[in-house]
């Protein structure tokens, strides 16, 4: 009769603070104890931070290692800062073997104070976020620029492909949402008019307001919302399925390839959508002026020749302009930011809305108090 002796390596382990200490031996055997204990332990953990320490590991096999990767891969998903502190040279091997990342633990030096942190935080953000967005923004700009004199590099009839996904076919969405917004407008602002007895002055409002501020605003937020989180999804997804990586294999650089024409688009067609915007707008006012402050259709006309100036014209083509730029920019330079498979194409798309519609509202603000 043949007894099977027991493996008597077992791994120590405990959770104590911000500290996880495993020691003895990490093998396969070991594992489901283990698993089942870090999983209790940390089901209610609260901390930013944990230390694997690893000083008193005897042992380990792949299976080991492997877990140990697993766990901090779960803890980094849910946002918890991991590193991994003292293991022994061949543990170490062990793990730099099986991962790429930095992982250790560094030994402990300088605290740094609070302004320090600030410095660092914001050189970061400088490198990280600043620098790659300006960086961008400048080779679409050059290449827009230098594709409008070399039309033979141009792919035919993307341009116009791309005005009509970013321009025709939001023109009925623009139209509809400007020709509320001048409803409202001159809805909620008639009976303070009417109160004055400057009925008539709710012309010189709704005019004014939709040409230079409100047309050109409610148009790139619409256009954000579905010219950018497309440029944005549609490139994230190009980088992801490595087609950009493709476009470079056979000599295209992908910003002229891709980005440009929808800059050349965006720029064509925007002006034309705020003129739309402007015109809805309007009419949705001269139809509150008609109905509740008894202002007929011509009054009305008559009236707005002379509070229109031709300055809020231009100033409002001017915005859009500079609208669509930031539009593109952003939904590009998130699209490009895409590098951690399919789940990251949702997360780059409302970034680049949100962060356009910021970038808009700001420049919109910037250029009130330059030319006002």
């Amino acid at each position: 009769m043949t007894v099977k002796m027991r493996d008597q390596k077992h791994a120590d382990y405990q959770l104590d603070g911000e500290t996880l200490t495993i020691g003895g031996s990490m093998t396969l055997g070991s594992l489901k104890e283990f698993l089942d204990y870090v999983e209790q332990a940390f089901r209610n953990y609260r901390g930013k931070t944990v230390i694997f320490r690893l000083d008193s590991l005897q042992e380990a096999d792949t299976a080991g290692i492997s877990a140990i990767h697993h766990i901090r891969e779960k803890l980094t998903e849910r946002g918890i800062d991991v590193k991994i502190d003292g293991p022994p040279p061949d543990i170490q091997q062990q793990l730099s073997t099986l991962s790429d990342e930095q992982i250790f633990a560094k030994s402990p030096g300088k605290k740094w104070g609070f302004m320090e942190r600030i410095g660092r935080n914001m050189s970061h953000i400088l490198r990280e976020y600043i620098l790659s967005y300006l960086e961008i923004a400048a080779e679409i700009t050059y290449w827009s620029m230098v594709d409008l004199f070399k039309k033979k590099t141009h792919r035919k009839g993307e341009v116009v492909n791309q005005a009509v996904l970013m321009g025709v076919n939001a023109a009925l969405i623009v139209g509809a949402m400007s020709f509320i917004i001048g409803l409202v407008l001159a809805l909620q602002s008639a009976a303070q008019l009417r109160a004055f007895g400057a009925n008539i002055y709710i012309v010189d409002l709704t005019v004014i307001a939709m040409m230079s501020e409100m047309g050109p605003l409610i148009t790139a937020i619409m256009v954000a919302g579905r010219s950018g989180s497309a440029i944005a999804a549609e490139l994230a997804t190009m980088k992801v399925t490595s087609e950009t990586d493709a476009l470079r294999t056979m000599g295209l650089n992908p910003v002229r390839f891709v980005m440009v024409p929808k800059m050349h688009a965006g720029i064509l067609t925007m002006p034309f959508l705020t003129i739309l915007a402007d015109v809805t707008g309007i009419l949705g006012g001269m139809l509150i002026a008609t109905s509740s402050l008894g202002i007929s259709p011509l009054v009305f006309l008559n009236r707005m020749e002379e509070s229109l100036l031709l300055k809020d014209i231009i100033f409002g083509i001017i915005k859009s302009l500079v609208f669509v730029y930031l539009i593109v920019i952003t939904g590009s330079y998130f699209g490009t930011q895409s590098d951690k498979g399919a789940s990251e194409v949702g997360k780059v798309t409302t970034s680049a809305v949100v962060v356009s519609i910021s970038l808009v509202i700001v420049a919109d603000s910037i250029m009130g108090l330059l030319i006002y």
